[in-house]
Parts: structure tokens; C-alpha cells; sequence
């Protein structure tokens, strides 16, 4: 007998949205045609707390971030593999502009707890995180499979919804049948990382002025992402993120390993879709987490389960309807 609710995609969404049910005794089932474009497959999963030129404290962390950490922890358990790690954030001045940014929202407190010692060349960021979304998207699928409720392959939105009493579209890129959602129009963004062998680096410290380098294991990291909307030109991201290592390793000497490229989507305003589909009822999704998937999809996989179980409402930060 099939299950009343369908999750289309297993990425990280899906991932974290079907743990949530099976935590909340939820009958589910998941198809997902593998993570070859997935940004969660290449992705480094990295949760910051300061982000971005205007050095601002990443959207809704104080909130988000013990709830991502448990959430992590607690696959680590069922899935028996090393999942989440605690990190801190070197983050390098780009000029005089930043460092005077910096100083003053210091001063008026709009950076604590996470604003750690600064000197001239830039200051740490406390409290970051990194999921390794590739070892959790893989693990939960084999485990899922395993018990036969994974099943491989696509499906399209109607045919789901003739089979489901409840279909959640948690594709990405794909975003189903291509439907427009709600009439918000997102945008496809690829980002690009390298693969590099480097030695001595510090292996909780990462790296960051623009983009960011990520130790993943010993003598080897991520340097990353671009950000280019539809195609990139993979020539031009390599020698972008090469120069930036360059900078970022002071001197360093580095080999690329592999390029590596996924899709992610982001709404017009950055922020996360989840609920319904107004245009029909039982069609959901979560989807444009963007650059914060590992920050964001914990949260919106409990907003779908407390919506399931309890009838509540979800937040209307990110509902479709904040568009009207």
C-alpha cells in the first residue's frame, strides 16, 4: 500500500524533510533520480554567521543554528557516519571600506555573539559549522533504499498527485514538471568549486575574503563557489577560484584535484519557499535555499512536519504569498 505523502528529490531537502516525518511517525515515500547535478553533492555545507560584503549576520542564525546542530547530530546517530563539525571563520578584509564596516557594527553590537578577535588584516567569526551534504545525502539513501522506501527514478507532478494524497517537491534545479511557483520567478545559479591538495592548514579554520577554502581532510580542501546565473563558463570560474586560493593560502603551494559544479536556485529576495502550491492544494515544496541549504533545510523540514501533525501555519517569510 502506497504512503500518503510522496517527497520528490533527495537532495538535501528531501533528505532532511524525510528524516523529519520518520522522526514524527509519518508514512512516507521518496523518488529521486540520483544527485548527479545536485548542488548538495558538490556543495561544501558550510554554516556561517557573518556572510556577505556588508558583513551582516546570516538570516535568522541565532534561531536556525542550534536547531541545524541538533538536527546534524542526531544523523549522525542513525546513520552512524560523521556528519557535522564545528569550525571557526577566518574572515579577511578586502579594504579600508570593510574594516570600517566592521568597527562599527561591532561597536553597536549587531555581530554578537559570533564576532570574535579582529586585528588588521581582518577578524574571526565564532561559531560556523560544516555538514559534509554529500556523506548525508548518500548514506540516507542507501539506508532508505535498503528499506524500500526510496524508490530511483522520475516522476512527473501529475502523475504524483494521481497516485499521493500529498506530494512535496523537494528538486532543486528541476523544480518538477518546470511549473513557475506561485508565479515567483527564480533564478538557476551554478556554483563552481575546486578540489586542491594543500598542506598545513589548520583543519577547523576556514578561509574566507569572497569566496572561501574549506579544509575537508589531511592535505586536502574546497575552494569555492562562484556564483554565475544559468550557464558559467567553467574556464573562467577555475581561474577566478584559482587566484583566490592563491590570495586566501598566502603563498601556499596547491595542486587542483577537480573542478566540480552544481545547480541551486534562489528566490528573487534570497530567502526559502515552503507550503503549498495555491494553484493546488496538495502540491508542496521546499526549495531556493540557495547558498544556505544547511543552514535552512532543518528548520523547513520541521516547519512541513509541525504543518502536518499539528495544522500549523508556515512562516510567512517563506511562503509564497510574501510576493503579493
Amino acid at each position: 500500500m502506497r504512503a500518503s505523502l510522496l517527497i520528490v528529490g533527495q537532495g538535501l531537502a528531501g533528505t532532511l524533510l524525510g528524516h523529519a516525518c520518520e522522526q514524527a511517525g509519518i508514512a512516507f515515500e521518496l523518488v529521486d533520480a540520483g544527485h548527479a547535478g545536485a548542488a548538495s553533492r558538490v556543495g561544501a555545507g558550510i554554516i556561517n554567521p557573518i556572510t556577505g560584503q556588508r558583513i551582516v549576520k546570516s538570516w535568522e542564525i541565532d534561531a536556525l543554528r542550534p536547531l541545524a546542530w541538533e538536527t546534524y547530530r542526531g544523523l549522525e546517530s542513525l546513520l552512524g557516519a560523521s556528519l557535522v563539525r564545528e569550525m571557526r571563520v577566518r574572515r579577511l578584509f578586502r579594504d579600508d571600506a570593510e574594516r570600517r564596516v566592521f568597527a562599527e557594527k561591532r561597536a553597536r553590537g549587531e555581530l554578537a555573539p559570533y564576532a570574535g578577535e579582529a586585528d588588521g588584516e581582518g577578524f574571526w567569526i565564532e561559531g560556523a559549522l560544516q555538514v559534509d551534504t554529500a556523506a548525508l545525502i548518500t548514506a540516507a539513501r542507501a539506508r532508505w533504499v535498503r528499506m524500500g522506501r526510496l524508490r530511483d527514478g522520475r516522476v512527473g507532478i501529475a502523475e504524483a498527485l494521481a497516485n499521493h494524497e500529498t506530494v512535496i517537491a523537494c528538486t532543486g534545479a528541476e523544480n518538477g514538471d518546470g511549473r513557475a511557483w506561485a508565479g515567483v520567478s527564480c533564478a538557476r545559479v551554478t556554483g563552481e568549486i575546486l578540489r586542491v591538495s594543500v598542506a598545513g592548514l589548520a583543519p577547523d579554520v576556514i578561509l574566507n575574503r569572497g569566496h572561501w577554502v574549506l579544509p575537508t581532510s589531511e592535505g586536502e580542501a574546497k575552494v569555492g563557489a562562484t556564483y554565475a546565473r544559468g550557464e558559467a563558463d567553467s574556464r573562467l570560474a577555475r581561474l577566478e577560484l584559482e587566484r583566490s586560493a592563491r590570495e586566501l593560502l598566502g603563498g601556499r603551494r596547491f595542486d587542483v584535484l577537480a573542478q566540480e559544479s552544481g545547480v541551486r536556485v534562489t528566490a528573487p529576495d534570497r530567502r526559502p519557499l515552503a507550503g503549498y502550491d495555491p494553484a493546488e492544494p496538495r502540491l508542496g515544496l521546499i526549495n531556493g535555499l540557495g547558498s544556505k541549504g544547511a543552514l535552512l533545510a532543518p528548520w523547513l523540514a520541521r516547519q512541513w512536519v509541525d504543518h502536518l501533525t499539528k495544522g500549523m501555519p508556515f512562516d510567512p517569510a517563506v511562503t509564497a504569498g510574501r510576493f503579493e
